[in-house]
């Protein structure tokens, strides 16, 4: 395995320095939420997730599709229009937020892509003597099969077949692939690596079902460390082959193929609110929380076009012709549970959270400038060498998106504060929307944390084996990317990543009404719990952050 990893992923923060103005609302707005265990409430919890979608998307299709059955929720709701997603706000930290009521400090997930320096590499078998530090990879390089959709399970008839895989994602994944646990010398599965306890967990504590669809089996990790927190949990492999694209494209390649790939998570969905499995092969009855990711906002958003048309934002902010075709699909599929709850006469009995793992940017397609982060990274590593002659590469892994975030293989100040230098003096010339030459500077970075200052922008001690070694923020409109293969990215602490929509709607829920208040996707967590009539104590990380539920 190399020492220096650029797969494109980025990083941010949870607990930060005021300075920076990410105040963490978990500690700001910390509550006692108190022991006791109301009388049930909502029967269940419908928490639908749109990467991508940010709150101005949301407000500006509810205004001009005022019968659409996003502005439907919208009426029958709550909306908080200032809510934010942790830093990092990347898809593995923002989803286990959600579900835990914690940020990266406290669940220990900073990415999927990430390094922990205690753990050993993936395939050690003999770990006596072996030096400790290693990339953890809880994306589809986990999968038993690189190229396929059931990420190897062996289905026949792909992808028609899909909705039979397996509803356990630990049987897909090679545990070869997996960092090893040096005390125990045993592979370290995603659900064991969350330091704290999911609302699945919980609500499998009192005797109530789960069921859950995303985007890789490595979220088997919302399984809780338990790791039996979700009974039925659907995980197609989005970074896969697609059916009918060419060798090499997977479904996130093509906004069509995309929205394919999530019609068959929404009839997951559709299965379990009629009260089975999500293969409809068994009937267990409606599960007390379900739902699922949509991917298809979020390809629009970053694919330059798509099925000959553009993707992402016109110059006047409104979505082009391939996001505005995947809004208008999110909005039927949503309608479409909608309608199966009413059918199902659950409707009165359903409570629906709608928000987003992420948002993106840069909307603005002015603003974009792609930067090659490789050579930046060669820049620096060559720079170490002839400094420091005979010592390993500096950076152990570097996941870049439209942050900087790294592991160093020497975790003293001195080489964290060497790094940061680097990267604030150096100068290179990137791309445009175009594909123009377009430059930059200070590696297209505004701020840059190292060593004990990155530990304290995450709200963790100095030392800590999976906190950052240097995480930097990027000039709003930077993405690190080699080529011109996508316009836009999340990961990093810019507005358009974190101000996602937030809306609680349905059963329990008063009509029509918004909110101003300052809130953050940790909040979903403890306040699923209050509406099935549970306390949000029972998480750890509510307990650790104070975080409260949504006002």
């Amino acid at each position: 395995m190399s020492n220096l990893h650029r797969r494109n992923a980025v990083a941010g923060a949870c607990a930060v320095v005021v300075a920076t103005g990410l105040l963490p609302l978990a500690t700001a707005h910390a509550q006692d939420q108190g022991q006791r265990v109301e009388k049930p409430k909502a029967g269940h919890v419908l928490l639908i997730s749109v990467d991508g979608l940010h709150q101005a998307d949301l407000a500006s299709y509810v205004r001009t599709h005022p019968k659409s059955a996003l502005a439907g929720l919208v009426a029958h709701g709550t909306s908080y229009r200032h809510a934010q997603t942790p830093v990092p706000s990347d898809s593995f930290p923002g989803m286990v937020a959600q579900v835990t009521g914690g940020n990266p400090a406290t669940t220990g997930i900073y990415y999927d892509d990430s390094y922990n320096h205690a753990l050993l590499p993936a395939g050690t078998t003999s770990c006596r003597g072996v030096a400790p530090g290693t990339e953890v990879t809880y994306f589809e390089a986990l999968d038993k099969d690189p190229n396929a959709l059931d990420a190897g399970q062996g289905l026949a008839g792909l992808p028609a077949s899909i909705l039979a895989m397996t509803g356990q994602p630990r049987n897909v994944i090679d545990p070869a692939q997996l960092p090893v646990d040096p005390r125990t010398c045993k592979p370290v599965y995603p659900h064991s690596y969350l330091k704290v306890n999911t609302v699945f967990e919980v609500l499998r504590a009192h005797g109530l079902r789960t069921a859950w669809s995303d985007k890789h089996p490595a979220y088997d990790i919302l399984q809780g460390p338990s790791g039996t927190g979700i009974q039925d949990l659907f995980t197609t492999e989005v970074n896969r082959q697609a059916d009918g694209l060419p060798v090499g494209q997977d479904w996130t390649k093509d906004n069509a193929k995309t929205q394919e790939y999530d019609r068959d998570k929404v009839q997951a969905v559709l299965n379990e609110i009629d009260g089975f499995d999500h293969a409809r092969s068994t009937q267990v009855g409606m599960p007390a929380l379900l739902g699922m990711n949509f991917q298809s906002v979020s390809t629009a958003q970053k694919l330059p076009s798509s099925d000959g048309q553009p993707g992402g934002y016109q110059a006047n902010g409104a979505p082009g012709p391939v996001l505005a075709g995947a809004l208008n699909f999110v909005d039927h599929e949503v309608g479409a549970m909608v309608a199966e709850l009413k059918a199902r006469h659950e409707a009165n009995s359903t409570t629906i959270i709608l928000s987003a793992k992420h948002g993106q940017s840069p909307v603005e397609p002015g603003a974009l400038t792609r930067i090659p982060d490789g050579a930046i990274l060669d820049g620096l590593n060559a720079a170490w060498a002839a400094s420091h002659p005979g010592a390993a590469p500096l950076v152990a892994l570097s996941t870049n998106d439209d942050a900087i975030i790294m592991w160093l293989s020497d975790r003293s100040q001195a080489a964290a504060e060497f790094a940061k230098a680097y990267l604030l003096h150096h100068d290179g010339t990137g791309n445009d929307i175009n594909g123009n030459p377009k430059a930059y500077t200070a590696s297209g970075l505004t701020k840059v944390y190292a060593g004990k200052d990155s530990a304290a922008f995450f709200g963790t001690r100095v030392g800590d084996p999976r906190v950052p070694d240097l995480y930097a923020l990027a000039q709003h409109g930077v993405v690190f990317t080699g080529g011109t293969g996508k316009i836009a990215e999340h990961g990093g602490a810019d507005a358009q990543d974190r101000n996602v929509p937030l809306v609680v709607s349905g059963a329990l829920t008063k009509p029509g009404r918004s909110s101003d208040a300052i809130v953050e996707t940790t909040q979903i967590a403890p306040t699923i719990l209050r509406l099935l009539g549970l306390s949000p104590r029972e998480l750890a990380a509510v307990r650790a952050e104070g975080t409260k539920s949504l006002p």
